[in-house]
This record gives C-alpha cells, structure tokens and sequence, in this order.
C-alpha cells in the first residue's frame, strides 16, 4: 500500500517514538561487580522458585490428592511442560547475558597503533559482497558508501543485484540503473582523493629514509587536513530525512573524518613540540589514507547467466558470486542468455573475478562503522583464533526511530546484540548474516557440488532454511570451526518500521530452527567422537535458539486458551520468572531504552505471536513434504508495507478471548487466572494501538477481504495442433541449444506425475 507524504511525516510524528539520536558508545561499559553478582544470584533464584514450585504446588498436589482423576493429572503434566520450557528460556536469557558481562570485564580494545602495525605490510584481501533485491536505491547507496570507507589494505566492495536484469516496468527499470551507476559514481569520487594520496605516499617513500625532518610531517599534515575536509564536504551535501541518514552522515562520514582530524591534532602536537614521528610511522600514516580511498566498487547480477543458480534466496544470491570467485571467465551466447565458461588458456576472458582470503557479507539497509574490517580481520588473524571461520559485531538498531513499533523492535534488537555477545562465551554463537566477516577456506570446508541442468551448482551457504545463516554455523562447527562476536557496536541494521514488513521478518525468522536441530545432534556426536569437549551451556543454548520459538509460541498459546485448574497456579512461578523480567529491565536501560519497555516487548510479542505461529507450522510443513518454504525478503521500503488480514484480526481475537476469560474466571472466583487473562488483554490492546494501529487494522482487514474475493483470471488453454508456430520465425538457436525439449514434448508433465516418477523442477 502506497502512503502519501502527509501519512509518512504524520508517522514521523508519531507518539511514543524515540526522540535520541545519538548511538551508544562503541566499547560497552564495564560491568561492575555488583552487577556481576546480582546476575549469578538471578540464575540461582530462577532455578530455586522453579525446584519449590514443583515440590510445594505438583508434587503437594499429588500427595494430597491421589485420586485427583485423569483430567487433573493431563493438566498438571501440560502445564508444567509449558512453564519448564517457559522458564528454561528465562534461565538461557540470564546465562547468555552473564556471559556478555564476563566478555565486556576481560575486552580490552586493540590500540590504533597495533591495527597499524599489524597491517603495515598486508597485502591479503576482503570482498565485501551486498545482496540486493528491490530495494530503494538511497538505501543502498548508504551501505556502499559505509563500506567503501573502510580502511583496509585491498577492499573491493561488490553489490549483488537480484533483480530481473530486463524488466518491463519503467519504473522498476529506472530504480534498478540508478542502483547499477551507485558503483560508477562511487568510484568516480573517490578517484581524486585516491590519486592525490597514493602519489603523497609514493613520495614519502621516495624521500624518507631514516631521518625525519619539519617539512615532512607538515605535508602529512596537509594530506590529514585535505582527507577530513572532503569527507565533511561531502557530509554537507547529503540529504538528511530521516534517522538512518543522520546516522549515515553523523557516525560513518563524520565519524571517519572526526578520527582523522585526531591524527591531525597529534600530527600538529608533533610539529609544535619538535619531536616528529619515525620514518616508517610517517609512512604507515600516509598508507592509512590510500586505503581509506583507494577502494574499488562494482556490481554484479547473476540472472544474466544462465549456468548460475536462480534460486530466489539471498544464500544462492551469494552462492553464485563465491562460487566464480578466482577464476577468469568467457561469454558464451545460448539461447539469447549468456553461459560462462572457464577461459581457455591463451583466450582473452570477458569476465576476471579476483579472489580474497576473506568475505564480509553485509545486508542491503546495514552500515558499518570505519573500522569494522580492520579490527575483526585482525582478531582472525591471532594465533588463538586460527580455528574462526566467521566473526562479526551482531548488529545494533539505529536510535531516533520515528514509529512506536520501530522502537520497540530496536529495542529487542539491542537485546539480541547483548545475548549473542554472551553466547560467545560459552562457544554457542551463531552467524547473523547481516555483517559477518567469514574466511573463504572455511566456507570451501562446508560447500556442497551438484550438477543442474549441465552447470555445476556450488552451495557454500546452505538455502534449505531461509534462515540460511543458522544452519552455515552448525555446518561449520561439525568442520571444526569456530564463530566468534566481536564485543564492540560497530555495525547498525533497519528494524522493519511498520506491521507488515516485521510479519516478514519474523515470520521467516520463526521457521527453520526445527528443521537444523537434527544437524546439530549430528555435529554433537562428531564433535565427541574427536573427542572434543562439548559444554552442557552450549548445547542448552544452542538448543534454545533454534528452538526456542516453537515452544514459546505453543506454550503461550496454552496459557492463553486453556482454562487451568486454579490449584495448578502459585507465586513461586511468578518469582521464578521475576529475575528474568528485572534483568531484562536493566539491559534495555543500559542500552539506551526505557525499564518499562518490559511490558511494552511483552505485548508486542502477544501482537506477533500468530506470526511466530505461522513460521514454526511452516517448518512443520517442511518437514512432512520436504518442499522448500519459499525465501521472502523483508521489504526495506519507505512507504507502508500492508499486514495479511489474518495477523491483523488474531490479535484483536486474542483480547476478545482474555476478555471473555477474564469474566469467567471471575465469575469462578478462579483469581490467578482471572489476573493473567486481564493482563493478557491489556498488553495485547495496548499492542493493537501502537504497533498496528486501529486505522491500519481495519485498512489491511479491507484489503484482505478484496483480495479474497479477487479471483485471477486464468489464461484459455491453447489447441497444441503443431509443435510448431508456422507464423513464427524457427528459433535455431533455441532447438539447437535445448533440443526437442524446448519444443513442449515434455513440458506439460503434471506436478504429481513428476513427483511420482522422480522429475525434479
């Protein structure tokens, strides 16, 4: 649904969003040791109240009561199957963030001139690659920009189109060249500066030998002051509409030039206290301003071949572009596509790939601080960390969100960078895909071959889930590697802004975690056959966030529509869940958010829960017919994506039914639940407003009812009396590349006759 510019600046002055614009600092606070201790007496507590709930409600119960009856007896076991899984859940909330504390107590950051040393003589390579499907062009232009930026010693930056390289709509047309010229462009303004200091360099070394004179360090000077200029410069003639485009300007144009204005002023200190830098510091400084700009962007679109896979996800979207990485290439015309082959030796290839030893996948609305490839290659590169095949900063939510429920979904974002930072302390990360630094040989450890249609398929990422990135961590682990989260915020993501674009993201984020469980009892018995040692916190861990979605999700569901007997209830199942709740108060108040956000996330995740639903059955759905759930990209747009009826009209159900048992229990004097129930309907209410909002509800509702009444018209059957249309030119090409198959012999197969007799699509 398309908004006009009146509704998008209404929402930006929407109630309730967040008014601080200002990103928190990079390195976390040390956590005291108070802080420390609380977090080891909240874990204590959780399993404790859990232990008495069992002995002094169930266990008393059927003590007291032997012959409670087969209904007391279903009821007791369901429930204390959900709140287990409920509360396992909270206690792996507050190990996971202990162990972010331990991390941020023991990080120290790496000193500038260590990173400047290290890669003083570096010549090794990093490929950014940038998936990129419909998405607005000024988004994109951001996330180049961020990484064209980075300081590194040879960067090449490539933006991975999926569109349809030939569409038909004018429109889409125009949006997909302005985003290929967004790589001309860059290059194009970065040649100046780039010239001007690779020949600065050239002549500091020319001219320095062991002796540094006055003159020297002055014409770095110079080049430090020109360097910081341009980037302000070009810092005051970016457009500024919304907070992302502050954040672009403020943190990765500005930020990059408020560093090299610190050089400057130790460059200046220098100069006033005639006492100058080494020779080969002189050096390392000027290098460190060719590598800011001498960066080398481009684009590429794999639909325009026919031997790469078109798979609609964004993992063969990568797969494609690993996969001809190192090799030189020639176009071969077929069938008007065009295949790459391997270039013949002696042969001028059309298409030369360079390779690298390491990739930083980075989505398409993300952007990375200035040093993000510098610190984490550096962090690969320590001897202790031979074994990591992937690092990243889990990346953080922009502030200043315009929407409540863009606020609130940064704010569980915020939380997710703090859990994930823990789960590294007990070998249990994850890949988040969305700006990982991976080495290539690691990837090439996991790939996977197989022959389509003539053309050799490579499957580095695996694209069996849509949560591509979770199953590549269990596929590496079972190869002996390990993943690692870098415990600084050095990367920032989009939160979708509206209801109908986080259906996406969570509906996909919701499916596939069942499907990788196998995998990972899989990648546990090879681990203990290497006889390596496999800690009860990660495979708990672990478990729970593949898992812990379904189980969250059903058991809520219970709760919320079962009526439980009252003896079931006690406030020992409050207290065992009160840690949780406190805990995560105080990590949203260190992240910048609000205590009370607590209730805000609770009924924010109420609003979602037919979402979460939806991509667990779906699994479920995977699981039974082996189909691949198609990928679904969250749409990073600025107008308002419209919510499917259906996770509209269930929250709106879920009120109705607390309500109604709400007055039941009531009416049975059954008080514990009756609370619940009104909880439940507040939070939930509450929800409906902020994050859907009551005029967009019943929009989308409408919309979903036009839709349903909408039936397309299917195109009349075509008489095939001839193979052949005589009014038509004969396509030699197409008979001599495809054969009698490209004439419809076979073509008409049914679905079912080619799963009974084994043709795959």
């Amino acid at each position: 649904m398309t908004e006009t510019k009146k509704d998008i600046q209404a929402r930006r002055r929407q109630w309730g969003a967040e008014r601080r614009s200002e990103p928190l600092p990079i390195v976390h606070p040390i956590p005291s040791g108070r802080a420390v201790t609380l977090g080891r007496l909240a874990i204590v507590a959780t399993v404790v109240f859990w232990l008495v709930y069992l002995i002094s409600t169930i266990l008393r119960e059927f003590v007291n009561n032997p012959n409670a009856g087969f209904r007391f007896t279903i009821e007791a076991v369901s429930y204390v199957v959900v709140v287990t899984f409920l509360i396992f859940s909270a206690l792996m909330y507050l190990i996971a963030r202990q162990g972010a504390m331990y991390r941020f107590q023991l990080h120290v950051r790496v000193p500038r001139g260590e990173l400047d040393r290290h890669f003083s003589e570096y010549e090794r390579a990093v490929t950014v690659l940038i998936p990129s499907y419909a998405e607005e062009t000024r988004v994109v232009r951001g996330t180049l920009w961020s990484a064209a930026l980075q300081e590194f010693p040879a960067l090449r930056v490539v933006l991975l189109l999926d569109d349809s390289p030939y569409p038909t709509d004018p429109t889409v047309l125009h949006t997909l060249n302005a985003t290929r010229e967004l790589a001309a462009e860059i290059n194009t303004r970065l040649a100046e500066p780039a010239a001007l200091f690779e020949a600065a360099l050239e002549s500091h070394r020319q001219r320095l030998t062991d002796s540094v004179e006055r003159a020297d360090v002055a014409a770095l000077a110079d080049e430090y002051e020109h360097a910081a200029a341009w980037l302000e410069k070009m810092a005051e003639g970016e457009v500024v509409d919304n907070h992302v485009d502050e954040f672009f300007v403020e943190q990765v144009i500005m930020g990059l030039a408020r560093e090299l204005r610190l050089t400057l002023l130790a460059l200046k200190g220098s100069l006033a206290q005639d006492d100058f830098p080494t020779a080969d510091r002189i050096v390392t400084l000027s290098q460190r301003l060719t590598r800011i700009f001498g960066v080398q962007v481009d684009y590429f679109e794999r639909k325009k071949y026919r031997s790469l896979s078109h798979e609609a996800n964004k993992a063969m979207n990568l797969n494609s572009y690993i996969g001809i990485m190192g090799m030189s290439w020639v176009e071969e015309v077929a069938d008007g596509g065009i295949v790459l082959r391997p270039a013949p030796e002696g042969v001028a290839p059309d298409l030369v790939i360079p390779d690298s030893e390491y990739l930083l996948t980075l989505d398409a609305d993300s952007l990375l601080l200035r040093d993000y490839c510098l610190r984490l290659v550096y962090l690969l590169e320590q001897p202790e960390n031979a074994r990591v095949a992937v690092t990243q900063t889990p990346y953080s939510s922009y502030r200043g969100a315009p929407t409540r429920i863009e606020r609130v979904a940064g704010a569980t974002t915020d939380i997710q960078h703090l859990l994930h930072q823990g789960m590294t302390y007990y070998n249990a990360t994850f890949w988040v895909g969305a700006n990982a630094v991976i080495r290539k040989v690691a990837l090439q450890d996991i790939v996977e071959t197989e022959v389509v249609g003539g053309f050799e398929i490579s499957t580095f990422i695996q694209d069996r889930t849509v949560i591509e990135d979770t199953e590549s961590s269990i596929d590496l682990g079972t190869h002996g590697w390990r993943l690692v989260n870098y415990p600084e915020r050095l990367s920032y993501s989009a939160t979708p802004p509206d209801f109908g674009s986080l259906i996406v993201q969570r509906r996909r984020w919701a499916d596939g975690g069942l499907l990788i469980l196998p995998k990972f009892w899989d990648q546990l018995r090879q681990r203990r056959y290497r006889h390596e040692r496999v800690m009860l916190s990660e495979i708990a861990l672990r478990v729970n966030y593949m898992a812990s979605i379904a189980w969250a999700s059903f058991g809520l569901l219970f709760l919320l529509a079962y009526p439980y007997n009252s003896l079931l209830l006690s406030p020992f199942i409050f207290l065992a869940s009160l840690p949780y709740f406190i805990a995560m108060g105080f990590d949203l108040r260190a992240s910048g958010h609000r205590f009370s956000d607590i209730f805000r996330i609770y009924g924010f995740n109420l609003v979602l829960l037919p979402v979460n639903l939806a991509g667990v059955l779906k699994s479920f759905q995977q699981m039974l017919t082996g189909d691949k759930i198609p990928f679904v990209r969250t749409p990073k747009v600025i107008n308002r994506t419209a919510a499917p009826a259906l996770y509209v009209i269930v929250p709106y159900l879920i009120v109705a039914y607390s309500l109604f048992t709400l007055y039941r229990d009531v009416a049975e004097q059954n008080w514990g639940n009756a609370l619940f129930a009104g909880f439940n309907a507040v939070m939930t209410a509450g929800a409906i407003r902020a994050y859907i909002g009551i005029r967009h509800s019943v929009t989308d509702t409408w919309l979903g009812f036009l839709s349903f009444l909408f039936v397309e018209k299917k195109p009349k059957n075509v008489a095939r009396a001839s193979l052949v249309d005589p009014s038509k030119p004969v396509d030699w090409q197409g008979i001599l590349y495809h054969g009698d198959r490209r004439l419809g012999r076979d073509l008409h197969i049914s679905n079912d006759r080619r799963r009974r007799i084994g043709i795959r699509k």
